[in-house]
Parts: C-alpha cells; structure tokens; sequence
C-alpha cells in the first residue's frame, strides 16, 4: 500500500469514528485535514469531500496519465 493510499485509509477510518470529523471534512476538507493530519494543502488545489450512501456512488476519475506526461515534461506523450 503507497504511502497515498494508507492516509486516505486513516482519513476514512477517523470519518468513521468520529461524527464530528466526518462533518468537518464534508463541508471544509482542508480545515479538517490540517487539525486532524497537520496537513496543509496549497490554496491552488481543490480538494472535495464525498459521502457514498447505500443508493449513491461516488466514481472517481482520474487525470489522464497521457495529459501527466505531458505536463510532466512538456512534450507530447508517446502513448
């Protein structure tokens, strides 16, 4: 498990556990995640907060490893 992935696992536990986090961090995720992580997140980067319910799912897509690449080393990708 990526060092990633394991936060995002202690970000979803705590939800869990704890009513009041969970609150914090659907109406302001980066508030929440500074005092409960100490993590700053940049004031360019957006971050959304989500809860899945038995009739609700939340699909995620991500950024296209092609446009990363590109962005990564300003050249077009060779895929």
């Amino acid at each position: 498990m990526s060092s990633n992935e394991a936060l995002k696992a202690q970000i979803i536990q705590k939800a869990w556990e704890d009513e009041a986090f969970k609150q914090q961090l659907l109406a302001n995720p980066k508030a929440a995640l500074k005092q409960a992580f100490n993590i700053t997140i940049p004031d360019d980067i957006k971050v959304n907060a989500v809860e899945e319910t038995s009739t609700e799912f939340v699909l995620v897509i991500p950024t296209n490893p092609a446009k990363v690449l590109v962005l990564a080393n300003g050249v077009e990708s060779p895929w």
